[in-house]
């Protein structure tokens, strides 16, 4: 049973369509990747189901959560289910935090939007969640500029899983990070979403990073998706010629991968 379900999106500035009428769902404690190049259309899909785009960009269709169309919801009530429902996690984690707060001051303005919490209470949850990713309690202490990439997207990523969210979107979320680093946040992943059983939206131009992890794979390309199935089918049987390309460029990739029902 899908928990979130796409129905003929579209996105458009002006004349030009950037996303076109796509459809895919999402199923509960799924990892659904979205692949393709920069200009495929996969962040501008990600932006779309949580009213996300700017105000040039107009979105038709249906993005269906729990039997409500979010693309019609009125912002005030977006509002409220970013973050509570629908979470981001973004590959510009630093654009994410303002320099003279201390992380605490972000969980802390956060807390307050959606929560009615002592202050106490509050930095008891924010250090819980800190420590959940990771990192020291310490780290509630510090400004931004104090910590590494990787630690800043820790964090970036303890606030997106702070209240519970049932999708986590991850858009490029290892982008700018080192292959180490990367490695290390896509396994912190898919260890939290085992362990809060939420589902993530995978958005990546590098289709390594989903080897491992993705149990549906969604090949956009030009703003069309070209190819969506299994993980083990798209990486052992591609039929469009687009995700052939894309798997050859990744040398990795080009031995068959085992289903796990194989693998046992």
């Amino acid at each position: 049973m899908s928990l979130l379900s796409i129905h003929n999106l579209s996105v458009a500035a002006k004349e030009m369509e950037l996303v076109k009428k796509i459809s895919l769902e999402i199923g509960k404690g799924e990892w659904l990747a979205i692949v393709g190049q920069s200009g495929s259309g996969k962040s501008i899909t990600a932006s779309a189901i949580g009213q996300l785009l700017g105000p040039n960009l107009k979105a038709e269709g249906e993005v269906m959560y729990k039997g409500e169309n979010l693309l019609a919801m009125p912002a005030k009530e977006m509002r409220k289910m970013r973050g509570k429902n629908l979470s981001y996690v973004f590959q510009d984690y630093q654009g994410s935090f303002t320099p003279f707060l201390t992380i605490g001051r972000h969980f802390d303005e956060f807390q307050k939007t959606h929560l009615a919490l002592s202050k106490k209470d509050r930095r008891q949850q924010a250090q819980e969640a800190l420590v959940s990713v990771g990192l020291k309690p310490e780290i509630y202490r510090r400004y931004p500029f104090q910590l590494s990439g990787g630690q800043l997207q820790r964090v970036s990523i303890a606030l997106a899983l702070l209240l519970n969210p049932d999708i986590l979107i991850a858009d490029e979320p290892t982008t700018a990070l080192d292959s180490i680093s990367s490695f290390k946040i896509l396994e912190l992943l898919s260890n939290l979403q085992k362990q809060t059983g939420c589902s993530i939206l995978f958005i990546t131009h590098d289709l390594r990073h989903v080897k491992n992890y993705a149990d549906h794979i969604v090949v956009m390309k030009e703003g069309a998706i070209v190819e969506q199935g299994r993980k083990e089918q798209i990486l052992n049987q591609p039929k469009h010629p687009y995700t052939k390309l894309l798997i050859e460029a990744a040398p990795t990739l080009r031995s068959p991968l085992s289903s796990p029902e194989v693998a046992k």
